[in-house]
C-alpha cells in the first residue's frame, strides 16, 4: 500500500499542477487581451445649440482601468451610442487615441453638465494630446462627426437618465 501511495504522488505531478496558474494581480487595460470588468451602461440626453434633444446609450467608464481602456480595440461605434468618462475631480482633461481604431468626437462637460468644448474627428491610432483647455468632470466619446451632425458645441447641455442620473446625484 505504501508503494502505491508513493507511485500515485509521483505520477500526479507537483502539488497544484492540475490547477491553472494564478492570474497576475495587475492587468494592463491597454492590451488587446484585457479581460477586466465590463463597463456599466446608461442613457443620457444631449441638448444641442438649437434646443434639439439627442438620446444616447452609453458605456460608463468610471474607474481608472475603464477610463484607461476607453474605446481601445473597437472596430465600430454604432450611431446613438458612446462612452461617458466620469472623473473623480473636475480638471482639464486630455485624451489620446492609442489603440483606438475609429475616429471619435470628444465632448468635454463640466460638473454642471454644460459642454465646455468639443474635439471633432480625433484621428485614430495616435498619441496626440486632445483637450479643450477648460476643466471638465465628464467626457463623452461619440462616433466621429456626430457633434457636427447634431449641432453639439460649447454651451450645449447634458442630462443623465435613470440609474446614471441617481448615481451622480443630478436633481
Amino acid at each position: 500500500m505504501k508503494g502505491f501511495l508513493v507511485a500515485a504522488l509521483l505520477t500526479s505531478g507537483p502539488a497544484g499542477a492540475d490547477r491553472p496558474p494564478p492570474r497576475p494581480s495587475y492587468l494592463d487595460p491597454t492590451t488587446e487581451s484585457y479581460d477586466g470588468p465590463l463597463p456599466d451602461r446608461g442613457a443620457l440626453v444631449v441638448r444641442d445649440a438649437f434646443g434639439g434633444a439627442h438620446r444616447l446609450m452609453v458605456e460608463i467608464a468610471d474607474t481608472s482601468p475603464l477610463r484607461t481602456r476607453g474605446l481601445m480595440w473597437r472596430n465600430d461605434l454604432p450611431e446613438g451610442t458612446g462612452m461617458l468618462f466620469i472623473f473623480p475631480t473636475e480638471v482639464v482633461q486630455s485624451f489620446w487615441m492609442r489603440n483606438t481604431f475609429i475616429p471619435l468626437d470628444l465632448v468635454f462637460i463640466d460638473r454642471k453638465f454644460r459642454v465646455v468644448g468639443v474635439v471633432q474627428w480625433a484621428e485614430p491610432r495616435t498619441i496626440t494630446s486632445r483637450a479643450v483647455g477648460k476643466p471638465s468632470l465628464y467626457v463623452l466619446e461619440v462616433p466621429g462627426g456626430w457633434t457636427s451632425r447634431n449641432g453639439v458645441r460649447a454651451g450645449s447641455t447634458i442630462e443623465l437618465e435613470g440609474a446614471l442620473r441617481s448615481r451622480q446625484g443630478q436633481p
